[in-house]
């Protein structure tokens, strides 16, 4: 089991900044890749970014390439999302999640990923 703690949402105006962090605690975190994904109300969670084991690569929703950017900290058992430059269309509960797979071409899918976290509001004001 891998347990998930986000942080870091709250209220921000457009054009502003926010970094979200995500704890992990229980098994290794560095067996993990790890994603961030968002929700709003009536639609379905959307994937943001993902980041491999190592961090040696990251994958971005075109909606986000260029203003997000994903870290991770292997010794900290904590993976970031650095979001820059951001619109009203941001607002969402933003969620981590570890994958102990290998999601392939997949990478993107909810379903891929085994644990997650209870999500964080980021609220984006016009």
């Amino acid at each position: 089991q891998v347990q998930l703690v986000e942080a870091g949402g709250g209220l921000v105006q457009a054009g502003g900044s926010l970094r979200l962090s995500c704890a992990a605690s229980g098994r290794t975190f560095g067996n993990y890749a790890m994603g961030w994904f968002r929700q709003t109300p009536g639609k379905e969670r959307e994937f943001v970014a993902r980041i491999t084991r190592r961090g040696g690569s990251t994958y971005y929703a075109d909606s986000v390439k260029g203003r997000f950017t994903i870290s991770r900290d292997n010794a900290k058992n904590t993976v970031y999302l650095q979001m820059n430059s951001l619109t009203p269309t941001d607002t969402a509960v933003y969620y981590c999640a570890a994958d102990d797979g290998n999601s392939g071409s997949n990478y993107d899918l909810p379903h891929e990923y085994d644990y997650w976290g209870q999500g964080t509001q980021v609220t984006v004001s016009s």
